[in-house]
Formats: structure tokens, C-alpha cells, sequence
């Protein structure tokens, strides 16, 4: 704990209809508070969330919101080897000790119907979830492709990876 992780952090903006993605900070992979406030200041009129693909192990859905973040963990095992992923868990108020985590199977942790309302059901997210022969960066893919803006966040993950 404690290294910068590799992954992506990718923001998402709907406005009229059209789907905007654009880098964030290498600082948004391992600080939830900093990926929070880049996402708040796009100040975007339509939906704003963020995707944090962290070592292609889990990844983290952020949508800011009037009260708090809605957040979403894909893999609360995670927090045993991830600051990041053990500050999501703490944000969620979720009762869960290093002892049940270490003798778990990966399982989501939060708000699986985050992006319902944009047209991805809590049901479908959760199929996504449940592929555990897919990578964190592939699950992604797949939330990019049901909610309709997989050419721009492929744009924008070809332009980090480059």
C-alpha cells in the first residue's frame, strides 16, 4: 500500500444527449477525495461521473452528488491491498473487518445501481460484476458499451496507454 497504482481515471459527462470523456489526474487512482473534486468541478449540466480503473484489479464508480458521492466498489477484497479501495468502503460506512475480507470471494460493495437512471439497471451492472473472468478495465469496457459511449472512452484510454 501506499505506491501509485497503474489503471486509468476517466471522466464521464452526458450533456444533451452526448457523452464527454476526459483523463483525470494520475492523483484521482489513489485518492478519493482528489478524484471527487476533479469530477465536482467539471460542473457539467448533465450527469458527471468518474470510472477508476485501478491495476486492472477492481475499479471504482464515483458520481458526485448535493449529499456525498454515490459510490461503488467492484471488489471489496480489495482494501486488504488498497488504500483507495479500503477509503471507498470507509465513505460507505460498510461494516466489514480484514478477517471477513480475507476469507471472502470478491463481492461489490455500494451502490450497484449508481448509473440506473443513464440507462445501465442495477441488474445488468450487476451481471457485469459477476463476470469474475473479466478484468476491472474490461468490466468497464462493457459499462462504456451498455451505456453507449464506448468510442470515447476507448479514445481516451488510447491516448493514456500511449
Amino acid at each position: 500500500m501506499g505506491t501509485q497504482p497503474e489503471g486509468h481515471a476517466v471522466s464521464v459527462v452526458q450533456v444533451d444527449g452526448k457523452w464527454r470523456c476526459a483523463p483525470l489526474s494520475d492523483r484521482a487512482l489513489s485518492d478519493l477525495s482528489a478524484a471527487e473534486t476533479e469530477l465536482r468541478e467539471l460542473r457539467a449540466a448533465g450527469a458527471v461521473f468518474g470510472l477508476l480503473d485501478i491495476d486492472h484489479e477492481f475499479f471504482v464508480i464515483i458520481r458526485p452528488g448535493p449529499t456525498g458521492p454515490r459510490l461503488l466498489l467492484s471488489d471489496a477484497t480489495a482494501a486488504l491491498d488498497y488504500d483507495l479501495a479500503a477509503e471507498v468502503l470507509e465513505r460507505l460506512d460498510a461494516d466489514i473487518d480484514d478477517e471477513d475480507l480475507e476469507d471472502s470471494d470478491p463481492f461489490e460493495e455500494g451502490d450497484v445501481g449508481v448509473l440506473a437512471d443513464l440507462g445501465l439497471p442495477a441488474g445488468v451492472l450487476g451481471v457485469i460484476l459477476a463476470d469474475t473472468d473479466l478484468y476491472a478495465d474490461e468490466q468497464l469496457t462493457r459499462i462504456a458499451e451498455e451505456l453507449g459511449f464506448l468510442d470515447e472512452f476507448s479514445a481516451v484510454l488510447d491516448k493514456l496507454d500511449s
